[in-house]
């Protein structure tokens, strides 16, 4: 047995548990763009009275389009 075989091994380990964090607080910057869009157009919606939720579906729409823009950009930058 080579002593660079656990050293490989440590650092594939290493590099596959960094690609998971970054992949997982992916997830998490997706979740509070959308809350916070959802959030942000409810009170909107609130503070004008308006009839129907023009601007909660507005801002939740345009929080999940800029959400995946973001993951799509990462993974891009990550796979080169």
């Amino acid at each position: 047995m080579n002593k660079q075989e656990p050293e490989d091994k440590l650092k594939e380990n290493k590099e596959g548990f960094n690609k998971f964090a970054k992949f997982s607080s992916m997830a998490i910057e997706m979740g509070v763009m959308i809350f916070l869009g959802a959030f942000g157009g409810d009170w909107l919606d609130k503070h004008f009275e308006t009839e129907k939720p023009w601007f909660t579906i507005g801002l939740s729409l345009f929080a999940v389009i800029g959400s995946i823009y973001l993951v799509i950009k990462k993974v891009m930058d990550a796979s080169k």
